[in-house]
């Protein structure tokens, strides 16, 4: 990828993304995302901190992020991306998480790291988007998935 094509990529910080998804605390699972190539690719990023409400009870001796809410992560930055290509023209919009294949756990996460969901689409048809998933902490893979959501029009 050239320089040009890298200073036009789009990124979201959290008040845009708080505007593309419906999700907030303690649900909201990306505190931003960049590298946005319309709805190809982006990077979601999470700050992981000890006082995140699961860490309670998963585990109190040994936190450990909960996998399910690493592929929601995933799952938010993919939404994130098809609702922000569609652009402010047409109505708002939700993404309903449909399937998960393919999904593997390699390391755990915990407080302190910083987890980069690199989101890349795989296909698109009519509303509904298929994404190839990883997330990655200091550049090692710590989880995978195929991801597949359905863009709806909300009621408002």
């Amino acid at each position: 990828m050239s320089e040009t094509e890298k200073s036009t990529m789009d990124s979201a910080d959290i008040m845009r993304v708080m505007e593309l998804l419906p999700h907030r605390y303690p649900f909201l699972m990306i505190d931003k995302i960049v590298d946005m190539d319309g709805d190809n690719s982006g990077i979601g990023i999470k700050n992981v901190t000890i006082n995140e409400p699961h860490f309670q009870g998963h585990f109190p001796k040994q936190p450990v992020m909960p996998g399910v809410l690493l592929i929601e992560a995933m799952a938010q930055t993919a939404g994130a991306l098809c609702i922000n290509a569609r652009g402010t023209e047409d109505s708002p919009s939700l993404v309903y998480f449909m399937t998960i294949d393919k999904c593997k756990f390699r390391k755990p996460v915990v407080p302190g790291d910083q987890v980069h969901f690199h989101v890349k689409k795989i296909r698109n048809r009519a509303t509904i988007w298929k994404f190839d998933a990883v997330a990655m902490v200091d550049g090692v893979k710590v989880a995978e998935a195929e991801i597949s959501a359905m863009l709806v029009d909300s009621d408002n």
